[in-house]
């Protein structure tokens, strides 16, 4: 599973606790989230806007592009197709007007006319001479001339009135489909004829099919009512009816969108085939037409995410960099402000020890002198000093006199050097200065403590109440951490001539893995709910590097924990302020739990 919080940065669950509970909270993560926000949307915004423009003109472009190429192409197939039925209409008014009637009802005359037609023209399947009473004078053909008389209704009466007529496709003998073309000519003598020519249908097919560029398009031609006049490969076979919405056939050349019976979206080209009854229409899939749209396109939106992608990573990157320092300059801030604020306080108390200290030393003067000199009356009286019990009362007042004022001597002695100088220090005597402030508390809860000095340790110059701090600090924390009946193990050496090493070992429960990478942190504590600031080991560390010094924390889970603090002989050089800017981080080391180091 996918541990997310590794990508958490430190500054996402931080809260000033030092604001009081009637004031907002400082939230780092706010901050970063109206970057990132305000950030994104002023960047993405303008790419994105341009983005939606592109693809709306670059479509409307493309489709009206792909409207005019099916316009182009259906004018183009129409005016062949008139073309040819213009072609074999000027053949037969040029044969009317070059044949007399007499030879035209000259039945071999007319074949050898149907034969110029065919080898020359092609397409014709027979010719007729039709009287001005719609009697069939003279036929050329294959069929049999009392079948091909021509309706009044119709043919004869189109041709009379209007000087050409055209039929729609029919099916006679066979599986041959056909037309029929008519025209009237008229004679000297007032009266008319009219010659009539059968045409092959497929004359029309060619034309129709070079519409079809791929599987999805469609071409073919109907009447004026919607049959098929040429097989469709989407719509059905000749003499169907068209399951589409035509246009009016007197609009022209028109290319609209609409929906066929499945709900697909197609284009339509609809061209109406100028003196006969028919219209071309050309089906293509808006899909189809939009899929060479949309490959470019796709390169283009590949580019847009990555684009997108790479902005919001860097605004990402970017936000959480400089919140991240300004989070951690605002932790150095507010070490450094409870630092000050530490010492201020150690001081007060080290000011307060001494006046209590000078202020419990009169009366314990005046104390001691009263009780010897009681002593000294009870001792000229032999009558009271023979009383031993009178005399060892006072001897006891005066040995609680001694051990009061050996406490206060020492409370003045360690409040004296509170203060920040530089002296010469000896170090297992500043330990066991402290531990004697801790020896009630140990006897109390059963702890044992064993200060173990290893090889020679030379005085060297320090800083006393620095020194004291750190050291008072970490014994506090090993007493917190263990119950009744622990151990505290101290182990003051020389591992190297230019280097002194303190180590404080105890019996605790010990400190998690994780915890460890964040003890020496400002506010960070093992003991929430329990007294714990999460500040001494965070002061402790920062005194430490002022002193030229580095703290290690080493710990198993119910075992214990260990603190080693290394610090120079020699006095280091004044931190710049670079220097000062100190980042704990708790540093890994050896197994402080093997026998060798447990010894």
């Amino acid at each position: 599973m996918l541990n997310l919080s590794r990508f958490k940065p430190g500054f996402w669950d931080y809260q000033d606790i030092t604001a009081g509970p009637g004031r907002g909270h400082f939230s780092f993560r706010r901050r970063w989230l109206m970057i990132v926000g305000f950030t994104t949307v002023v960047t993405l915004t303008p790419l994105l806007v341009m983005a939606l423009v592109d693809y709306r003109l670059t479509r409307q472009a493309f489709e009206s592009e792909a409207r005019m190429g099916i316009s182009r192409m259906v004018s183009n197939t129409w005016r062949s197709i008139s073309f040819i039925i213009a072609q074999r209409r000027a053949a037969l008014q040029f044969v009317a007007r070059d044949n007399p009637p007499d030879r035209l009802n000259d039945p071999r005359r007319l074949a050898e006319i149907l034969g110029h037609l065919q080898s020359g023209m092609g397409g014709f399947l027979d010719l007729a001479v039709v009287d001005a009473d719609c009697a069939v004078k003279t036929y050329a053909g294959p069929y049999k001339p009392e079948k091909d008389a021509i309706d009044p209704d119709d043919c004869f009466s189109q041709a009379v009135a209007d000087g050409f007529f055209i039929s729609d496709v029919t099916h006679r003998q066979g599986d041959n489909h056909h037309i029929v073309v008519a025209i009237r000519h008229d004679l000297a003598d007032g009266t008319f004829f009219i010659l009539r020519a059968t045409l092959d249908a497929n004359l029309m097919d060619a034309p129709v099919g070079q519409l079809v560029q791929d599987d999805c398009d469609d071409a073919f031609l109907v009447n004026r009512r919607g049959i098929l006049q040429t097989p469709s490969r989407h719509f059905g076979k000749r003499f169907e009816k068209v399951p589409l919405n035509l246009p009016p056939a007197d609009g022209g050349t028109q290319v609209t969108r609409t929906v066929d019976a499945a709900g697909t979206a197609i284009l339509v080209g609809f061209a109406p085939i100028q003196g006969s009854p028919f219209a071309l229409i050309m089906v293509r899939p808006e899909s189809g037409i939009m899929d060479l749209w949309l490959r470019p396109r796709l390169r283009l939106i590949g580019f847009l995410i990555f684009s997108i992608v790479l902005i919001l990573g860097s605004i990402l990157g970017g936000a959480t960099l400089m919140v991240d320092r300004l989070h951690t300059a605002d932790r150095r801030r507010v070490q450094a402000l409870h630092q000050v604020e530490y010492a201020n306080k150690l001081a007060s108390i080290g000011r307060l020890a001494s006046g209590v200290a000078h202020e419990i030393n009169n009366p314990l003067a005046i104390i001691n002198q009263k009780t010897g000199l009681i002593k000294d009356l009870f001792t000229l009286n032999p009558a009271w000093g023979a009383n031993e019990k009178l005399m060892g009362l006072v001897d006891h007042v005066m040995a609680s006199v001694d051990r009061c004022a050996a406490i206060t001597r020492r409370l003045l002695d360690f409040s004296r050097h509170m203060e920040s100088s530089i002296e010469t220090v000896d170090i297992e005597t500043i330990i066991r200065q402290i531990l004697a402030f801790m020896e009630k508390d140990a006897e109390r809860r059963c702890i044992a403590i064993d200060v173990a000095v290893r090889g020679s340790v030379p005085p060297f110059e320090g800083d006393r109440g620095n020194l004291q701090q750190i050291f008072l600090n970490l014994i506090n924390n090993a007493f917190a951490a263990m119950e009744s009946g622990g151990r505290l193990e101290i182990a003051i050496g020389c591992p190297e001539p230019s280097q002194i090493r303190v180590t404080v070992t105890d019996t605790g429960p010990g400190i998690a893995e994780a915890d460890q990478k964040r003890i020496f942190e400002p506010f960070f504590s093992t003991r929430q709910g329990h007294g714990g600031t999460g500040l001494g080991l965070s002061v402790t560390y920062g005194m430490v590097s002022e002193m030229g010094g580095n703290i290690t924390v080493q710990s198993r889970l119910n075992e214990g924990t260990r603190f080693t603090v290394t610090l120079p002989l020699e006095r280091p050089r004044p931190p710049s302020a670079a220097a000062c800017a100190i980042e704990p981080s708790a540093r890994p080391a050896a197994d402080p739990f093997t026998e060798e180091n447990r010894t």
